[in-house]
């Protein structure tokens, strides 16, 4: 039961989504309530709650925090990560996202790969950076990380 069946974005102070990047919010919580997984390492001072879990994600004070609750309400751990190094990944991502909306409306086949390629690359990097950042307080697989990364990118849009 290490998973996460609930997610929530507290968005209330961003500004409203283009409909594309509503669009990448929704598929990357529909994929990530489908499948994931979403380990809290075990405490030397003091034990945790099983999952599966509810995870609310927000931008507070220039920090991605993550509020991670039992399905029955409990705390079962809050963590706050600097955005600084998500900064650059995100800028990146969300210029070859641009490119590639961009592409899809103008561009041959054979140039939307390339561009596609370069998306993936740079969405690999945040979930990578993503995995890093949480060592030591939560797991998560790769496709997970690259999931989350999206909602992050999604909340950093205002932030």
């Amino acid at each position: 039961m290490s998973r996460i069946s609930h997610i929530e974005l507290d968005d209330r102070n961003l500004p409203p989504p283009t409909p594309e990047i509503e669009q990448e919010r929704k598929v990357a919580i529909y994929d990530l309530i489908e499948q994931n997984s979403f380990t809290l390492p075990s405490r030397e001072d003091r034990g945790l709650p099983d999952g599966p879990y509810h995870l609310g994600l927000a931008i507070r004070d220039k920090r991605l925090v993550f509020d991670i609750n039992t399905e029955s309400g409990e705390k079962a751990a809050e963590f706050h990560l600097s955005l600084s190094p998500f900064r650059q990944v995100v800028k990146d991502y969300y210029q070859i996202c641009e490119s590639y909306f961009t592409a899809v409306k103008t561009m041959p086949p054979s140039q939307i790969e390339t561009i596609d390629m370069a998306r993936r690359g740079i969405h690999n990097e945040g979930s990578r950076v993503l995995q890093e950042r949480l060592a030591g307080k939560a797991e998560v697989d790769t496709d997970t990380a690259r999931r989350l990364f999206t909602l992050i990118c999604v909340l950093h849009f205002g932030g």
